[in-house]
């Protein structure tokens, strides 16, 4: 297919899936269900780790298929949201789905789509659909493992019709509490849904309450379930600005000195997460993965947008630091970077916790910039501003994402530092312009 026309029909795709956003959130797995059973049911065929959590599934889910990869396993990975690309949500072995096959996988659904909705189904969501794309592609692909990131909650989530080897759940904060609920312990009770029989579960979770829940769950549906904060330690040696070195001592073996490029003692957190699922893996179901795989695998991991530093001089730092944790971990790793002062860039979400984000991140910084995320859900994003504006600081407000950075890194000396954090819909934007911007400051 000439280029051109590659293109034209790939966007055309594109477009057909993003217009499907019109069919909004809509819970409930009946949808999924019925287009996966016409499709032949190729979830059936994949041997999932179903990784869920508040804060922390993407980097883990990606750290657990680095392992695997470095096994020498074929492994499918389905992240959302993209941060440039939407192929970046369907990987094998770190590439991204073709173009060709992305328009030869949507021209196989639409008619099957269409069929469901003249015979009185709902139709699905674009998030429905695009995890039904990712099962079949990883079937096709004929992948040994797929490890899926659920989406929003667990259970109401539309990855949950997999039976997984292995259940992950990183953490449960407080989140989306306008579809999960209001405490944590309801919005543990949903994320404990992705809990199933004939798997094995593995949490880094630390609140009692949620583990409690957790525990109940595993119980209910009889198989055991390992506490990666009382079952597995590890320890912190050195960290840098670009890589980290810890200890850890897992389920079955011990490991000294492994490396990191994802910087924040919540990495390693994750890390260990990503470790136990793979010695998990081992012990039940016998998967042959070397010990100098889970070295390799972590140390050739990375995770655009998290922690990650784009430029030294001056230093440039972009975080998805989208809640409360999130806000809390950034504010943990800060110290790991000098600077002289500190020029935050911030876009959230109306339907965040910005009072707590700006409490926790506005205090830190000599001067701030507010953006506007390119979501319906931004709301007054000009509110977020005037709650910074109440710690005594500089504030300016730019709605475009890529003018707020621009105008950001002008404001920088050489010592400085700019940290762009908030919203995934802001970063992505913010990002590109940086990138683009600091090809020709340094």
């Amino acid at each position: 297919m000439p280029e051109t026309q590659l293109e034209k029909e790939y966007q055309a795709s594109l477009e057909y899936l993003v217009n499907l956003t019109t069919f909004g959130i809509n819970f409930g797995l009946g949808r999924i269900e019925e287009l996966l059973k016409r499709l032949g049911n190729p979830e059936k065929s994949l041997r999932v780790i179903h990784v869920g959590g508040t804060n922390g599934k993407g980097s883990t889910t990606v750290m657990i298929a680095r392992i695997l990869k470095a096994s020498g396993h074929k492994v499918g990975v389905f992240t959302s949201p993209h941060m440039h690309d939407w192929r970046e949500r369907m990987v094998i072995n770190g590439l991204m789905i073709s173009k060709e096959r992305v328009i030869q996988v949507i021209k196989r659904v639409v008619p099957l789509l269409e069929d469901m909705v003249a015979e009185g189904f709902e139709h699905p969501t674009e998030f429905e659909v695009s995890t039904a794309l990712s099962f079949l592609y990883f079937a096709e692909e004929k992948v040994d493992f797929a490890v899926i990131e659920v989406g929003l909650g667990g259970a109401i989530d539309s990855t949950n019709v997999v039976s997984p080897l292995i259940s992950v759940i990183t953490n449960v904060g407080m989140d989306h509490m306008d579809y999960l609920g209001s405490d944590v312990v309801s919005i543990a009770k949903v994320k404990a849904g992705i809990i199933k029989p004939n798997s094995v579960v593995v949490t880094a979770a630390e609140n009692p309450d949620v583990i409690q829940v957790l525990r109940e769950q595993a119980k209910a549906v009889g198989v055991p379930l390992w506490l990666v904060g009382e079952d597995v330690r590890w320890e912190s040696k050195w960290s840098g600005e670009l890589e980290q070195e810890f200890d850890l001592v897992g389920l079955h073996s011990t490991y000294s000195k492994l490396r990191l490029k994802l910087i924040g003692l919540h990495q390693l957190c994750n890390a260990a997460t990503a470790v136990t699922v793979c010695e998990v893996l081992q012990s039940e179901y016998g998967v042959k993965i070397p010990r100098k795989a889970i070295y390799a695998g972590l140390s050739e991991v990375e995770w655009p947008g998290r922690l990650e530093l784009l430029s030294l001089k001056p230093k440039v730092l972009l975080d998805g630091a989208h809640n409360v944790d999130g806000a809390q971990a950034l504010v943990q790793a800060l110290p790991f970077y000098t600077r002289a002062r500190l020029i935050l860039c911030l876009g959230m979400l109306a339907d965040k916790e910005r009072e707590k984000v700006v409490t926790m991140l506005v205090p830190l910084a000599d001067e701030i910039i507010i953006t506007r995320p390119d979501s319906p859900r931004a709301g007054d994003w000009r509110a977020l501003g005037s709650l910074a504006e109440q710690h005594g600081r500089p504030v300016s407000c730019i709605e475009n994402p890529k003018e707020a950075v621009i105008y950001a890194l002008s404001r920088l000396e050489e010592h400085d530092m700019l940290c762009v954090t908030g919203s995934i819909y802001m970063l992505a934007d913010a990002r590109l312009a940086l990138i683009e911007k600091l090809k020709t400051v340094n």
